[in-house]
């Protein structure tokens, strides 16, 4: 009995789907690997508790699957939900369930197997664009007030500027406002910066038959394309001042006219604006204009850069990696504990889009199941090595590389206490110390100053 048992648990974490068996009391009796992975949860803590202690599903209190399975007797396939992982992050699954009969054939538990969606609805939502607050990725505090405002924003109809640096969301965080809104129309977006002044006029407000001479019919603009929607204008503070007027016009008159038209028209559009400079700079020193700025400037949302959410970037490395997997097609689990040590020294200039670049850039070269330090860009290691190497230390091997950020990352975890530090690492102080001076590593508050 015992070895036909080990069999059936060999087979059952060999498939990809979660599996699990609760008893009458709905205490899980069987946890298989595919469950651990999906979960986060091991076995060994998921066996013996409730099992809506372990999933958080969103139906666990409500229209449980497989309590209407243990009432009725009946399968239920292929039915969608939401659970929450160990991370607390949001995980689609597929479930199916059935009961669990004993010889005399009474009911004597459940049976549930579950698939993860998460690569589906990644690779989805990368084809229709159609982000909520929900797919916003953060456990940081600044990131956390704006989600928790979010859906007031969205419902408030008011013009909306979202400050941030290059990369760091800014259009996700807008796409999230349109799809929270009332709003039956379209997400347009443009990138203001892109356009020369005379060709991002015509984008905007299109134009009438004959306008010029290649105008050999009507063309409708962005904001036309936008109308009862939302209006994307991404890097509004590159355009011209003359650009700033015409667009003023429409934010105070709700009405546009198309190049070559001789009638106005109306524009129920919803304005989100986003830029990477500070638009009461620009104000000041007069290359922006101030009563458009005041038009925008209604609802203000500031995004921190990537440098000061550092704590973000593990879930983001996990949701780039599952990303990544469904576009194209590989099976890569997780990435390296140095090598994640080593993206979360480097201080990402370009934000979350460097970040996404590098993931990507790892999977070409990467071709087992997790990344290492060497499928990672070149340029992070010329950085770490501006600070970790003296003028006339030989270049480091990748493993002595990988043990410098790895101290780094410690040092920065605990700010700067070696005895923590040490703890953390597995060894002593006094070796902490000789591997410091080995690599020339030099703990000051600046090397923390960006980690929340």
């Amino acid at each position: 009995m015992s070895k036909a048992r080990n069999k059936s648990d060999v087979i059952l974490d060999s498939i990809a789907d979660g599996v699990f068996t609760v008893d009458r009391d709905w205490n899980l009796t069987y946890f298989n690997r595919a469950a651990e992975k999906i979960t986060g949860i091991s076995k060994e803590m998921a066996v013996g508790v409730k099992c809506f202690d372990v999933f958080r599903a969103n139906i666990c209190q409500t229209v449980c699957a497989l309590r209407e399975s243990m009432r009725t007797g009946k399968e239920i396939i292929n039915f969608r939900v939401d659970i929450l992982n160990s991370k607390g992050i949001r995980t689609p699954i597929s479930i199916s369930t059935s009961v669990l009969r004993d010889e005399n054939g009474e009911i004597v538990g459940g049976v549930e197997t579950f698939r993860d969606l998460s690569a589906i609805e990644t690779l989805r939502k990368e084809i229709s664009r159609s982000y909520t607050y929900a797919d916003i990725i953060s456990k940081n505090h600044e990131i956390k007030k704006i989600l928790d405002i979010l859906p007031d924003i969205a419902i408030s109809d008011s013009t909306v500027l979202i400050e941030g640096p290059s990369g760091s969301g800014k259009e996700l965080f807008a796409r999230a406002v349109h799809n929270l809104s009332k709003r039956k129309g379209k997400f347009v977006a443009i990138n203001c910066a892109a356009l020369p002044d005379t060709l991002l006029e015509s984008e905007l407000f299109g134009y009438v038959k004959g306008a010029f001479s290649e105008a050999k019919k009507d063309k409708p603009g962005r904001f036309r394309l936008a109308e009862k929607g939302s209006l994307f204008l991404d890097e509004i503070g590159d355009i011209s001042p003359a650009l700033q007027l015409k667009l003023l016009r429409v934010l105070q008159e709700k009405e546009y006219e198309p190049l070559g038209a001789t009638s106005t028209s109306k524009a129920d559009v919803r304005i989100i604006a986003a830029t990477n400079k500070k638009l009461s700079e620009l104000v000041e020193s007069g290359s922006f204009r101030q009563d458009l700025f005041y038009r925008l400037n209604v609802i203000r949302i500031s995004i921190p850069p990537l440098s000061r959410r550092k704590e973000d970037i593990p879930l983001l490395v996990d949701h780039f990696i599952a990303k990544y997997n469904a576009i194209k097609g590989k099976e890569i689990e997780s990435i390296a504990k140095d090598a994640l040590n080593f993206l979360m020294i480097y201080d990402f200039p370009g934000n979350i889009r460097e970040l996404e670049n590098c993931i990507e850039y790892a999977f070409v070269l990467c071709h087992g199941c997790e990344i290492k330090v060497r499928h990672l860009p070149k340029e992070l290691w010329s950085d770490l090595d501006v600070r970790y190497k003296k003028d006339d230390q030989p270049d480091m091997k990748p493993l002595n590389e990988g043990e410098a950020t790895s101290i780094m990352a410690a040092l920065c975890k605990y700010e700067g206490n070696r005895e923590q530090t040490a703890a953390y690492l597995g060894i002593n102080k006094s070796t902490l110390w000789r591997k410091m001076k080995k690599y020339n590593i030099t703990y000051t508050p600046e090397n923390s100053k960006n980690k929340s």
